[in-house]
């Protein structure tokens, strides 16, 4: 095909795929840093006050109200009912 012989269309291809591969490290280490501590989590979830807090959980009131609860899972912060699935030591 004489589409992919042009030398512009690969560097465009090039340049696309890194652009994304660059979001997709950038986006993923987010997340990390919001599951890494319940501080972190608590505020990307939006929470506006703090209800109750222990070692393993804690409950915050968003700005619509409502309540959530904030759950450690492996050593990270999750929101409770959505935990990662997990077989073994292998987690999604």
């Amino acid at each position: 095909m004489k589409l992919f012989r042009n030398k512009a269309v690969w560097i465009l291809i090039v340049c696309l795929l890194t652009i994304g591969g660059v979001f997709f490290v950038y986006e993923n280490h987010q997340i990390d840093i919001a599951h890494s501590t319940f501080e972190n989590y608590y505020t990307f979830r939006g929470c506006q006050t703090l209800v109750d807090r222990t070692d393993t959980y804690g409950d915050c009131k968003l700005a619509d109200g409502s309540t959530i609860k904030i759950v450690k899972f492996n050593g990270k912060w999750y929101l409770d009912g959505d935990l990662p699935m997990c077989f073994g030591k292998i987690c999604f």
